[in-house]
């Protein structure tokens, strides 16, 4: 007798027909895990008669069972820079984060802060990011040794540094690639956890360690049987990093140009921000089926700019959003996505809820190459969900009452919403976290 887990709730989660994204919600439905996997979702008065027998249902009431979040673009060891004052974004690289980033050469250091980071990330509903590390090699094991121990899919990469930062904090092209490849080796596809080739961004590499950063991409390519490394970076977040640039790259086009002629560009590149593209950038950006991860809540926080969400759409591009945890301000993807609606609203466009938590969940899936094993619950996914509770706080609780669909319903949670709304969280099927 296969052995299966029952829960029912109100379950909502999005998939993809044809191009659309359509909401699936069921106001009283059931959803059947086994040894980690969904194995079916659906109403509770039609699933429950062919399942109830196995086992006893967990029921949680008045709440919504929906896909855990996937943040797409985070630092964990700007943990304790988070909600730094008064800086933009350069300005607060150097006043804040390459200090913080040089306490990572004590393993003891990293290794707390990897704990705390993945708990504060489990409180909020993410079960999944891709996270940037620091430059120090140790900074990765610690962290994929916490992510491991609780069994989370995760993802990470040691920064890629040869210049314009402390010397503390600078690797060199031959170092970089070789701690890069030991670490790939070591976790890529190990269990639940990927590697992601990690420059930060152009200023602070040669070409000759972006060229050896493509080297690694090519030499971990996407095969049948196993996915292939992915690079984590960032571009256009800030005019004078842009001006940065054109200082430093003279002979490239454009920001993008720079990665894209050294072969950084492409299906397992996920560029962070990209609010000051140009219609060339958009365009080769398409082209190369390079992703983008918007981070609301940090360009607002530095200042950085506003990006337009439906330029990224008419061009194509796979995006998804981001906290970009210190630079951003919240853990929460509540809270991103509400600060991504004002966005859209300060450019004449409206953010649907739906697509909303699209973005959170199935899109963010796709922009990490994992929509086959995350991000919604078809039949065979990892069953990472979370379980949230509508009476949370006296406000929402009223205000829900008068949500007429689940399109009131999201957007009540997105623009209300926090960590106070998340009272289970699941991780391959077995609760990790309970409020």
């Amino acid at each position: 007798m296969t052995d299966y887990n029952l829960y029912r709730g109100s379950i909502f989660h999005c998939i993809e027909d044809g191009g659309n994204v359509e909401p699936v919600y069921f106001p009283d439905g059931l959803m059947v895990v086994s040894k980690g996997r969904i194995v079916e979702v659906g109403e509770y008065s039609e699933l429950s008669a062919k399942f109830s027998s196995e086992k006893s249902i967990v029921h949680f009431k008045d709440s919504l069972i929906m896909p855990g979040f996937i943040d797409s673009h985070i630092h964990y060891p700007q943990y304790k820079v988070i909600s730094s004052y008064g800086t933009s974004l350069l300005e607060w690289l150097n006043k804040y984060t390459f200090v913080e980033e040089q306490k990572f050469s004590d393993i003891d250091y990293a290794t707390k802060v990897a704990e705390l980071f993945l708990d504060e990330l489990l409180i909020n509903g993410t079960t999944t990011a891709m996270t940037f590390c620091t430059s120090h090699k140790q900074s990765v094991d610690v962290f994929y040794d916490a992510a491991e121990k609780r069994n989370l899919r995760m993802i990470a990469g040691k920064v890629m540094m040869d210049r314009n930062a402390p010397d503390e904090l600078c690797d060199d092209i031959e170092s970089s690639y070789a701690d890069s490849k030991s670490l790939i080796e070591k976790w890529h596809n190990k269990g639940r956890l990927s590697y992601a080739v990690t420059p930060r961004f152009a200023p602070t590499s040669t070409e000759g360690q972006l060229i050896q950063a493509a080297k690694l991409l090519k030499e971990y390519p996407n095969t049948k049987s196993a996915k292939g490394v992915l690079l984590q970076t960032h571009l256009n977040e800030n005019s004078d990093e842009i001006d940065w640039v054109k200082e430093l790259y003279p002979q490239s086009k454009n920001y993008f140009d720079v990665y894209d002629n050294l072969g950084l560009s492409g299906t397992n590149s996920v560029f962070g921000h990209c609010i000051h593209n140009s219609t060339d950038e958009y365009k080769r950006m398409a082209e190369t089926n390079s992703k983008v991860a918007l981070c609301p809540t940090s360009n607002l926080f530095l200042g950085s700019g506003l990006f337009a969400l439906d330029e990224l759409e008419q061009h194509g591009i796979n995006v998804a959003l981001a906290s970009d945890v210190g630079g951003g301000d919240s853990f929460s993807m509540f809270d991103v996505m509400n600060q991504a609606y004002k966005i859209c609203r300060l450019n004449d466009y409206n953010l649907d809820p739906v697509k909303a938590f699209y973005l959170t969940t199935l899109a963010a899936a796709k922009v990490l190459n994992m929509s086959d094993c995350l991000g919604n619950f078809e039949s065979n996914k990892e069953a990472d969900f979370i379980v949230l509770d509508l009476n949370a706080t006296e406000l929402l609780a009223q205000r829900l009452k008068t949500a007429k669909n689940i399109n009131d319903l999201l957007f009540c949670l997105m623009t209300l919403g926090d960590d106070r709304l998340v009272s289970k969280v699941y991780i391959f099927g077995q609760c990790a976290y309970q409020k």
